[in-house]
């Protein structure tokens, strides 16, 4: 019998301006960064869940670590995540990211009742804020 994948610890995003990435996660959507290494930032998104920025260029080369050898690993064009949020704080989101300047480029009502807001980050990944009722899982 096969094992159960208990769920995502990390999910990686790449940037060519680290810094401007990190800084939107941290300033606009409230991540808090736990950890950095040259080339990369990660910032804690829920419980036992991290987002790993990486800087593009950086990501490419396989790094050499006390503990083994790491991958180079790479995305090519805007790359998608999407934040789990609550029904109750959905409409606070659209305010939040109207303060911040940020444009919202879609909404969608999905069948299930859920709702999803889209946006952009500073490195042109497609960022998505999740309600329940997206997934039959979620």
């Amino acid at each position: 019998m096969r094992p159960e994948i208990q769920g995502i610890v990390e999910s990686v995003l790449y940037a060519d301006d680290l810094d401007a990435a990190a800084s939107f996660y941290q300033d606009v959507l409230g991540l808090e960064l736990v950890a950095e290494h040259a080339g990369m930032k990660v910032l804690k998104a829920g419980t036992g869940q991290n987002l790993l920025l990486f800087d593009r260029a950086a990501a490419e080369v396989d790094k050499d670590l006390p503990g083994g050898r790491v991958p180079g690993h790479r995305c090519d064009g805007p790359g998608h995540i999407a934040f789990h949020v609550s029904f109750a704080d959905y409409d606070r989101w659209l305010e939040t990211l109207k303060s911040h300047g940020v444009a919202i480029a879609s909404e969608v009502r999905w069948p299930a009742g859920g709702r999803s807001l889209y946006l952009d980050d500073p490195a042109d990944n497609v960022v998505e804020l999740a309600t329940p009722g997206l997934w039959p899982n979620f």
